[in-house]
């Protein structure tokens, strides 16, 4: 028998299709997911907090496998991961489609104003004009990365006849390479990051890019919050050297009450609430772990697996 370390949260959706090689532990706390760790081969550890995990993970020292339904697991030990050889499976694509889904919407609802439509009802107040006039027909995208999330969002935009420019490690026609896309911010009307934080992408977007982008350009960050450095960007949209900022993800989260952020007319903060617009996202994890029980058992290949080195 395999043994598997997991939360309770997901039992439902697991244990009724659990093969019969496996012996299942559920966990509802910490606490017992520390005394149980030492005996996973696979584990499913993932808690709302993230320091639990990691002290988890550390003791599943018989680990063999370690499966989560975050798509971002650089907060993990991955070096220590990688020296014992664990095999880890995230997130990636579970929430692609609300998150593509959410980047339309802020593109929107920033272009057509509707965040003044929202306040004008709520002061019984009707508009003689739209307070947003911007189409995003015929507009440039610079979309940094090209992943699962990256991909669903390219095919929505084109939808509203917008040209897309990927930037993406393999190039390919049409696409920017990682050293090509700064030079060419100027020619965006919308930049979108939709990449996984590593040691490369941390403050990936600073002073000297926001300078070099146009005065209308909008950023839209649905990737982690680091990537972008946030003091300048605060910066460069009270200065407004950009149009306007749309975040969904903020350096740190939660964004401390007082941060300047949060009344910026020229920003909008969605509290990293992008990827949970949705109600599929354990029935989907669930089914995907199953899958990969069945390909575990097998010695095939899981997925998707994380470069564990390159932290994604």
């Amino acid at each position: 028998m395999t043994k598997a370390v997991m939360s309770a949260l997901i039992r439902p959706l697991v244990e009724p299709r659990l093969p019969d090689w496996v012996e299942p532990l559920w966990f509802m706390t910490k606490e017992q997911a520390l005394e149980m760790a030492p005996e996973a081969e696979i584990g499913w550890f993932d808690l709302n907090d993230k320091e639990p995990m990691i002290e988890i993970a550390k003791a599943a020292t018989n680990l063999k496998w370690l499966n989560s339904i975050y798509a971002g697991l650089d907060f993990m030990p991955l070096d220590l991961l990688q020296e014992r050889g664990v095999t880890v499976t995230n997130g990636v694509g579970i929430n692609a489609i609300t998150i593509a889904e959410y980047v339309v919407m802020l593109m929107l609802a920033h272009a057509k104003g509707y965040r003044e439509v929202v306040r004008a009802q709520e002061r019984h107040d009707w508009l003689l004009d739209s307070p947003g006039k911007r189409e995003l027909s015929g507009e440039r995208v610079l979309l940094v990365g090209l992943g699962a999330i990256g991909g669903l969002i390219k095919t929505r935009l084109e939808a509203f006849d917008m040209t897309v420019v990927p930037v993406r490690r393999s190039g390919g026609e049409g696409n920017l390479r990682p050293g090509e896309w700064r030079e060419k911010l100027g020619e965006f009307d919308w930049v979108i990051l939709a990449v996984p934080s590593t040691d490369e992408t941390k403050g990936m977007i600073g002073a000297s890019e926001l300078a070099a982008m146009r005065p209308n350009a909008v950023l839209v960050n649905i990737a982690r919050g680091d990537v972008v450095e946030q003091d300048a960007l605060v910066e460069a949209l009270q200065a407004k050297k950009i149009e306007a900022a749309l975040l969904d993800v903020t350096d740190p989260e939660p964004l401390p009450e007082d941060h300047p952020l949060w009344d910026l007319e020229n920003a909008q903060v969605t509290m990293h609430l992008s990827g949970r617009a949705q109600t599929k996202m354990f029935q989907r994890s669930a089914d995907r772990f199953v899958e990969n029980l069945e390909r575990w058992h097998k010695g095939e290949p899981v997925a998707p697996q994380m470069d564990l080195a390159a932290g994604y």
